[in-house]
């Protein structure tokens, strides 16, 4: 989770000369918040003015029935004791909400994404994917579930993960608010290295890290590539040659049309 933040303020002077001895001066304020991301190691600056690298990380909602719940958190829905679903976005509330399900239903085993567009702030959602990662519990993609954008991270953290024929899961770049995305960066600097390092936590290894980061960064923020339920397993599966995953995922399928009228972009 966000283990801290900070709160910085740069006065920056203007002198404006005058004709007159004496000298007027400009004053202007900059200010931004600094949170601390454990997977690189850093502190991200985050703000109005610069936002956490793949902010607004979504590709857009779809309405999915809903079972009844017996609570809610944010965007997390407890169906019984040992069972919740996951049906929104993750924002910068999301680990606490998560935190207090956990608190409250201690016997949960499984948490199946239902209809997952994303997030709204990536370091938050990594929180919460190390939170159910520590939690030991599985993550389960329901026939027609969707899983989509930064929220296929959460999928990962599952100690065990469980995906239905029919299910789908989009994936593509990152950008942040100076419309960046991860090509424009080096392979391990900034939010590159966040993500590789949370994949490596997720149980990846280098080799598999790199190939499954590079795939979801084959398409540029504004697209998507979909993938279908086999096309996931191959992603997550044991077989690997010297790191590397043995089949790589083929594009089921891009509505494009779809995305370009839709995607809620920063």
């Amino acid at each position: 989770m966000v283990a801290a933040a900070r709160l910085f303020a740069i006065l920056c002077t203007a002198l404006l000369l005058i004709a007159a001895p004496a000298q007027a001066q400009l004053l202007s304020v900059e200010t931004w918040i600094e949170e601390w991301d454990p997977g690189s190691q850093q502190w991200v600056r985050v703000g109005a003015d610069d936002a956490v690298p793949g902010a607004d990380r979504l590709v857009p909602a779809r309405a999915k029935p809903q079972a009844e719940a017996i609570a809610t958190y944010g965007p997390f829905r407890v169906v019984d004791s040992t069972r919740a679903e996951m049906i929104g976005v993750t924002d910068r509330q999301s680990p606490a909400q998560f935190r207090a399900m956990l608190r409250d239903f201690p016997q949960l085993r499984t948490l199946s994404l239902v209809e997952c567009p994303g997030t709204d702030h990536d370091i938050a959602n990594l929180a919460v994917g190390r939170m159910i990662r520590a939690a030991s519990l599985e993550t389960h993609v329901p026939a027609h579930g969707s899983v989509r954008s930064g929220a296929v991270e959460l999928f990962l953290a599952g100690e065990r993960r469980r995906i239905d024929d029919g299910a789908e899961f989009a994936v593509h770049s990152w950008r942040d608010t100076r419309g960046r995305e991860a090509g424009d960066f080096g392979a391990d600097e900034g939010a590159n290295a966040t993500y590789l390092a949370y994949y490596r936590e997720m149980g990846m290894n280098s080799g598999q890290a790199r190939a499954f980061y590079d795939m979801t960064n084959s398409v540029p923020h504004a697209d998507a590539r979909w993938l279908t339920a086999q096309d996931m397993r191959g992603w997550i599966g044991e077989a690997a040659v010297e790191g590397l995953v043995t089949a790589a995922p083929k594009i089921a399928y891009a509505d494009t049309g779809y995305l370009d009228s839709a995607l809620v972009l920063p």
